[in-house]
This record gives C-alpha cells, sequence and structure tokens, in this order.
C-alpha cells in the first residue's frame, strides 16, 4: 500500500515537473520573440544615452513591456492550443508521445495567463511607465533606486486609489458584499477588479473587431496587387512618369520668389504623391499574370467568406442564447480533452474555429490602431519611444485577455472558460451576452456590406475613368446610363 502511494507522489511529482518545464519554454521563446518585435520598433537613441542611469532605466522598462507582450501573444493562444490539443488526442487516443498533452498542463496554461495578464495590468506596466518618469523625492541620493522608490511609492498610491473606487461601486451595487470585501479582499474585492477589466477588454473588442473586419479589405489590398478593369498600365505608367520628371525639374530648379516657395511645398507634395503611384504602377507591371489577376480577388473572398462565417455563427448564437441554455458562457474546472471534439464537423470545425479566432484577433487589432482614437499608439520601425511602447503593450494586452472570452460569448468556440477566466460577474448574466452578440452581428453586418457598396461603386468609377470628373460634379448623381455609355465606349 505505501509502494502505490509512493508511486502516485512519484507520479505526481513528475507531472508538475514535466508541465512546468513545458510552461517555461513556451514563455521563454514567446519572450524571445516579443523582443524582438519591440527592438525593432524602439528608438535606439533612448538606449545609447551619455546618462547610464537613463540608459539602464529604460533597459529595465523595456524588459516589463517584452514579458507583457509575451503574456499577450500566450493569451492569444490560449483557444487555439487547447482546441488544437483535444483534437490532438482524439486523433492520437493511445500515443505514448502525447501523454504529455492533457487536461492539467492546459488548465495550468490558463491560470498562469491570467495571473500574469492581471500582474502585468495593475502592476507591471504602471510600475515601468512610473519608473521611467521618475527622477527621485527630492533630496535623496540620485541613483536608480530613488526612481524605484518614487514609482513604487506612486504605484501603492494609484492601486489605493482604484482600490477605493472599486469598493464604492460595488457598495453602491451590493452593499452586504462592499462589507464582506472589508474583511475578505481576495474572494468578493478582487473579482470585482478582474469583472472590471475583462468588460472593458470585450466591449473594446466589440468597437473594434466590425471596424476592422471591414478595414481588413483595404488594408488586404494595399499589400497585394490589384487588377484594373479598362486600364493600359503601360500609357498610365508613362503619364506618372512624364508627370514626376517634370515636378522634379520644377524642384530643382528652385527659386527665390516668395509666391514659388508658397508652392514647393504644394509641389513637393505632389511629387510624393506622383512617385508613390509610378512605384505602384511597376509592382502591378513586374506581377505576374495569376499574380495580378487571381490573387487579389482571392484574398478578397477569403476575407469575405471568414466575414460571412462570424456573422453567421453569432446568428445562430443568438437563436441558440433563446432556446438553449447551455449557450450561456460559462467556466468549467476540467478540460475533458480527448473526449469529444468542440465542434460538430470534427476536425475541420476545429480548425476553422481556431483560423476565426485568429482572424477577429487581428481584425481587432487593425481596427484599434485605424480608429481615430488611437491612431497615433501606431509604431514606426525605429521612431516608437518607450512610453508609446508601454501603451502599446497595455493595449495589446486589454485586447488579448479579452480575446477568450469574446470568442466565447460570440459562439466562436463551444470551449468553455478554464480557471478564473470563467469567473467574471457579469457572464451569467443573459441581457447582456445576448444584448452583445446582437450588437456585434448588427455592426459587422453594417460594415461589411458599407464596405463592399463603395468599393464596387469606387472601382467601377475608376474603371469608366469618371474619377477625373471635376470635384464640383457629385459622382453620387452620376446615372447608370452614363457609367454603361463610358463604359461601352472603351470596349469598342
Amino acid at each position: 500500500m505505501e509502494t502505490d502511494d509512493v508511486s502516485v507522489r512519484e507520479q505526481l511529482f513528475h507531472n508538475r515537473v514535466r508541465e512546468t518545464i513545458i510552461c517555461v519554454l513556451l514563455f521563454t521563446c514567446l519572450y524571445m520573440v516579443s523582443y524582438l518585435i519591440l527592438t525593432h520598433f524602439r528608438k535606439t537613441a533612448e538606449f545609447i544615452t551619455d546618462d547610464i542611469e537613463d540608459a539602464t532605466v529604460n533597459k529595465i522598462a523595456l524588459w516589463l513591456c517584452t514579458f507583457t507582450l509575451s503574456v499577450a501573444v500566450c493569451a492569444v493562444l490560449l483557444l487555439p492550443i487547447s482546441i488544437l490539443s483535444n483534437e490532438v488526442l482524439l486523433t492520437f487516443p493511445q500515443s505514448y508521445y502525447m501523454q504529455w498533452l492533457n487536461g492539467s498542463l492546459i488548465h495550468g496554461l490558463w491560470n498562469l495567463v491570467f495571473l500574469f495578464s492581471n500582474l502585468s495590468l495593475v502592476f507591471l506596466m504602471p510600475f515601468a511607465y512610473f519608473f521611467t518618469e521618475s527622477e527621485g523625492f527630492a533630496g535623496s541620493k540620485k541613483g536608480v533606486m530613488a526612481r524605484v522608490y518614487e514609482a513604487v511609492v506612486l504605484l501603492v498610491l494609484l492601486a489605493l486609489l482604484v482600490l477605493g473606487i472599486v469598493w464604492v461601486a460595488s457598495a453602491l451595487l451590493h452593499d452586504n458584499m462592499a462589507r464582506k470585501s472589508l474583511y475578505d479582499l481576495w474572494e468578493y474585492y478582487l473579482p470585482y477588479v478582474y469583472s472590471g477589466i475583462s468588460l472593458f477588454g470585450v466591449l473594446l473588442l466589440l468597437l473594434c473587431t466590425p471596424f476592422g473586419l471591414s478595414r481588413m479589405f483595404s488594408v488586404t489590398g494595399s499589400l497585394l496587387v490589384k487588377p484594373r478593369l479598362l486600364e493600359d498600365v503601360e500609357d498610365t505608367l508613362s503619364c506618372t512618369s512624364f508627370e514626376e520628371d517634370s515636378l522634379s525639374r520644377k524642384l530643382n530648379c528652385g527659386s527665390t520668389s516668395c509666391w514659388v516657395k508658397l508652392n514647393m511645398e504644394v509641389m513637393k507634395m505632389q511629387y510624393q504623391t506622383a512617385r508613390s503611384k509610378r512605384i505602384a504602377l511597376e509592382m502591378r507591371r513586374k506581377a505576374s499574370p495569376w499574380q495580378r489577376n487571381l490573387g487579389y480577388p482571392l484574398a478578397m473572398l477569403m476575407l469575405l467568406a471568414l466575414t460571412v462565417m462570424c456573422v453567421l455563427i453569432v446568428c445562430f448564437n443568438v437563436l441558440e442564447l433563446l432556446l438553449d441554455e447551455t449557450a450561456m458562457p460559462r467556466g468549467m474546472e476540467d478540460p475533458h480533452l480527448g473526449m469529444a471534439s468542440f465542434s460538430m464537423f470534427g476536425s475541420l470545425g476545429s480548425a476553422v474555429q481556431v483560423v476565426l479566432i485568429l482572424y477577429l484577433m487581428v481584425s481587432s487589432v487593425v481596427g484599434f490602431y485605424s480608429s481615430p482614437l488611437f491612431t497615433g499608439l501606431l509604431p514606426r520601425a525605429q521612431d516608437t519611444n518607450l512610453t508609446q511602447i508601454i501603451a502599446n503593450c497595455v493595449s495589446l494586452l486589454i485586447l488579448s485577455s479579452a480575446l477568450p472570452v469574446f470568442s466565447r460569448t460570440l459562439g466562436i468556440t463551444r470551449f468553455d472558460l478554464l480557471g478564473d477566466f470563467g469567473r467574471y460577474n457579469w457572464l451569467g448574466n443573459f441581457y447582456i451576452v445576448f444584448l452583445y452578440n446582437m450588437l456585434f452581428a448588427g455592426l459587422t453586418s453594417a460594415s461589411l456590406i458599407k464596405t463592399v457598396t463603395w468599393a464596387v461603386q469606387r472601382e467601377l468609377i475608376r474603371a469608366f475613368g469618371l474619377h477625373r470628373l471635376p470635384l464640383t460634379v457629385s459622382r453620387s448623381t452620376v446615372p447608370f446610363r452614363l457609367l454603361l455609355a463610358s463604359g461601352l465606349s472603351k470596349i469598342q
């Protein structure tokens, strides 16, 4: 009997060591990738200065940002890893080499991501910001430790302020729970902080994702060679080259006249526009016929199919919410991997779920940086200061940590939330979940319809040459007969 107990304890010990090694290796790889990304965007002048103290502070802040970004990437991969692990165990149930892939490992990974994400949002990122802005208390000895003391004091004051605001909010909503929270901080107080952060992230995803889904078409189109109907590329390239050469000669001549100086700025803008147009036309001419005529339509059709699929899944989830209580998002303690597929279509459906989850994350990031409020946060290669890096890491962590809740709430996947991700107070509210699904379906459908109709109209106007009309003529009032007549004349 004692031998059996020892063997069980040894097995548990070896399982825990194995899970720890796997998690450490995963976070190490993500940390290295995140560090390479941040070093590509950071401003090098902030880290190579004559002041050794400032350089040290900036390096420490960059390490904290790298840790936060690696946690954000791991949060994005939580659902894909969990879904794919279940399908692998279903495909190879008796494989000896897949025994390490179990529910305990996945559950531990979810708990670590939840812990590190809240740690980064509440402590590490505010500390990194205060650390870079601090100079030490007045009268104290200058140095790195003086900045650490000031940053810690500011962080403690900020934590007290936030906890006080949350306690007042909980007192207004639930008076009894607020009284208990004074005696039991962990059970009744911190869940409000977690719920508030998650709710803010999910609402931010609700605003950014539909806008990002519509922007994905233009962003993808800017990276590919667009086919142009009824357009002679050689003729257009020759005209653009002549225009660029003419503007270049005018700029090189120069003049001391004040009137010419006023026009020089306009000429520079016109020259840059003509140069960009010439480069785009040269890329289109060098592209192969398959790339020029097939690559762009296939990419647009794929984006359209993914977007329509997301809307249809959300509409189906709305119907399930009305008819079945099990459609509500909830938490679970044991994932039971390898028992059944999380999709009714098996492995193919699970693969589609993974693609849709990653597509929604990319769309949310595109929509976030395309919105007028956050356009200034867009990082630039070798020209992003440390404050912007901190703001970008916080924003990406908020979006990525809310992605599992976002995907489960919309019904993109049936994989229930593990660990503390399923403890959010608002997840059990039917009206919030139902209204959230309706808003996402409505906003995405409206953005998709507007994007497709405007894109078709723009391409028709460009194809028939009506974009050269003077601005005093409203192109929206151009009758269909004129479009048809212009097209027929071009064909003839």
